[in-house]
Formats: structure tokens, sequence, C-alpha cells
């Protein structure tokens, strides 16, 4: 729990730090695209690497982590519904581990 806590504590951390990083040094408006886009898309860059290799070693069982995260994949490119996306997700992780103990 205190892992998880610290993983959460870390990405807001990081999230903030790229946010302000071109609002602090950066006081003119950014014309380059290449760097414009940059800072749009790096938090969510750096916030996938951090919890994407978490995904697969938080159930305890890589078999069950490997189908919910394909079952989160299809159902999120599906629906678009982060509630489905999410309830689906765990159901599948609950039933695959379920099974496991059979």
């Amino acid at each position: 729990m205190v892992k998880m806590l610290l993983m959460v504590l870390v990405m807001a951390v990081v999230t903030f730090i790229l946010r302000m990083i071109p609002l602090t040094f950066l006081r003119k408006k950014i014309r380059s695209r290449f760097l414009y886009s940059l800072f749009y898309y790096l938090p969510y860059a750096v916030l996938s690497a951090m919890t994407f290799p978490y995904i697969f070693f938080s159930t305890g069982s890589l078999v069950s982590g490997v189908v919910g995260t394909i079952v989160a994949i299809t159902v999120a490119i599906l629906s678009r519904s982060l509630a489905l996306t999410a309830v689906a997700s765990c159901v599948t992780v609950l039933v695959v581990n379920l099974l496991a103990l059979i």
C-alpha cells in the first residue's frame, strides 16, 4: 500500500514539474511546433512509462495482469468509457484469479 501511494505521489510530482517547467522558464509563447508538442505530450508519456509496468505485477499474477490489460485496451477502444473500462478490467482480473485457484 505504501509503495502504491509513493508511486502516485511521484507521478503527481513529475506531472507537476513537467507542466511547470515551460511556465516558469519560457515567458514567451512557444512558436516551435516541436517544442510545443514535446511539452504537451511529455507528461502523458512519462506517466505511461511509470504506470504500464506496474499493471502487470500489481495483481500478483502475470497472466491476470496481461489478460486484464488486453480487456482494458479493447473495452477502452470500443466504448471510450473510463468507468466501463475500469470495471471490465477489474472483473476480468478477478475472474482470472478465481479460475487460477480452481
